[in-house]
């Protein structure tokens, strides 16, 4: 092929498509998330230590019946390497609470800020709305299939969520994440005396307490699949759509 011709071939190849896809809002959030949940995750394994057992109700004592026995996370619980992820990575309740506190009032307060800047930018309008061709058994099956596939997004509107990214969001931002905060709230003995009815609207502090941990699980494993989805969707696009924005099509998609 001779030098005219290549060059001919090169100017008419399309270039690859590059959507807008994450605002400014979400960016932080999704930053400051990770910090803070990695934090929230790590120091609540300590606190579990002080007793690792869940009951229901109002009551949970060392001679109660548990509904759930925890491993004791220090001693036992999962390493990195050397590293005890745990934080600290030695007991210490009142050190864990410190840490615990602080970063759940940025978890809170993140959630807030987000939610607010989300109503402005239409973030939840445009991109998270559940429409009910969305929820239809075939919508759904096409996903799941499609992800089975690794074809992650829509080649026709690559800037727009699956539908598993929408349920999982919404789960995640409008349950998980505010079921979290209340029932932290409820185990607080300051806001149970400033606010008694959270305790009712659990069911008692233990159940506050589990509610919490299954919460906390769940999120757990929404990271868990949410990182190994981004690794076989390809890091370095998912991590630099979620620094700049700017989110390539893969090739062969788009056109």
């Amino acid at each position: 092929m001779s030098e005219e011709l290549q060059r001919e071939t090169i100017t008419q190849a399309p270039a690859r498509q590059v959507v807008f896809r994450h605002r400014l809002a979400t960016r932080i959030w999704h930053w400051v998330n990770a910090v803070a949940i990695i934090i929230l995750i790590g120091s609540g394994m300590v606190i579990s230590d002080a007793h690792p057992h869940l009951y229901w109700g109002n009551y949970g004592a060392n001679f109660d019946t548990p509904w759930l026995s925890l491993p004791r996370f220090v001693d036992f619980g999962p390493v990195i390497g050397d590293w005890q992820i745990t934080i600290p990575s030695y007991y210490s309740l009142a050190l864990a609470r410190r840490w615990h506190l602080f970063f759940a009032l940025v978890f809170a307060f993140g959630l807030l800020a987000f939610m607010i800047a989300s109503l402005f930018n239409r973030h939840f309008q445009r991109d998270l709305r559940l429409r009910l061709p969305d929820l239809h058994w075939r919508a759904l099956w096409h996903d799941f299939r499609a992800h089975l596939a690794f074809r992650f997004h829509d080649p026709a509107h690559p800037d727009r969520y699956n539908v598993f990214q929408k349920l999982s969001y919404v789960g995640v931002i409008f349950l998980l994440i505010p079921l979290m905060i209340f029932t932290g709230l409820a185990l607080s003995p300051g806001m149970d005396a400033a606010w008694p009815w959270l305790l009712d609207i659990f069911g008692g502090r233990q159940s506050a307490r589990s509610v919490h941990f299954i919460c906390a699980s769940l999120i757990t494993l929404f990271i868990i699949v949410h990182l190994t989805l981004v690794i076989l969707a390809g890091p370095f696009n998912e991590v630099r759509s979620m620094i700049t924005g700017r989110w390539r099509v893969p090739e062969g998609d788009g056109e």
